[in-house]
């Protein structure tokens, strides 16, 4: 194929990276014998996982109860999940009293946060599905081109929850899934944001552009100053991955490339803080 989209050069001629760099960082059976060790216990069935954090299953329960299939919780958790408790034994779902120790092996994490919940898991969406369902005026849409850290992707579905985003779109090769520890940072964003599988960029970039959109490469450098940019009424922000970037042909292909100024005291934002940054700006344009 002739044009940007020929290959993904190496990494040493990225252009300079965008945001971010990679932070350091009811069956009857025991709990413990469930549960696996951190940092991820694997799902006992590939539609379901597993997920943890008060508002991340508020939010589970909220948008859509009858996904749930199994609670966990301490009993310091009865009065704050009453309602959902009740709705348990009214719908015959399991749910169990455990110790905190418990809720670590179920979660893969000490910051569960009183309750782990298991619950069919939702997968995303076509891009063609997508915009058909759309409706017309204003939209935002965030591109995720490699990022990979599932706390940063938490942190982003917040925002994105937080500034009414229509939907994240995942690359047609990324590995990027909700996880539980996604879920819990999101503080229930994952609920109210849809995720979106795309085909071929170049594909995904002309639907988009036949829809109506416009898309902004967010660079640390030499991109258009974000606050003194006139931005459209239906965008996509493309976000690179922490640390490499974004690939030079999807950048090419953008229609605006957009940095937000700074100091210079450090090189750049990180790419959750970024995307709030971006997200605002469009929200208050």
């Amino acid at each position: 194929m002739s044009g940007p989209w020929k290959s993904r050069p190496p990494r040493d001629g990225r252009p300079p990276s965008p945001y971010g760099a990679r932070p350091s960082h009811a069956s009857q059976a025991s709990p413990a014998d469930e549960g696996a060790a951190a940092p991820a216990p694997p799902n006992r069935r590939g539609s379901e996982q597993r997920l943890y954090g008060l508002n991340a299953v508020h939010a589970v329960f909220k948008a859509r109860p009858e996904a749930i299939r199994k609670l966990y919780l301490t009993e310091s958790r009865l009065t704050a999940l009453k309602p959902l408790l009740a709705w348990c034994v009214k719908q015959r779902v399991g749910y169990r009293v455990v110790e905190d120790a418990d809720l670590q092996k179920l979660a893969g994490s000490e910051h569960h946060e009183g309750v782990v919940a298991e619950v069919l898991r939702v997968e995303p969406q076509r891009l063609s599905d997508w915009l058909q369902a759309l409706p017309a005026g204003p939209q935002l849409a965030l591109w995720l081109d490699g990022v990979g850290n599932p706390h940063n992707f938490g942190a982003i579905l917040r925002s994105a929850a937080h500034f009414g985003v229509s939907a994240i779109l995942l690359p047609k090769q990324s590995q990027l899934a909700l996880s539980g520890a996604a879920a819990r940072v999101a503080e229930g964003g994952a609920e109210a944001v849809p995720l979106v599988r795309l085909g071929a960029d170049d594909n995904a970039v002309a639907q988009l552009h036949a829809a109506g959109f416009t898309l902004a490469a967010t660079v640390v450098r030499d991109g258009q100053d974000l606050f003194a940019t006139s931005l459209p009424q239906r965008l996509i922000y493309v976000m690179g991955a922490e640390g490499e970037g974004m690939a030079p042909a999807l950048a090419e292909a953008c229609d605006l490339r957009l940095s937000i100024p700074g100091t210079g005291a450090v090189e750049s934002l990180n790419v959750s803080a970024a995307t709030a940054v971006f997200l605002s700006r469009w929200r208050g344009r």
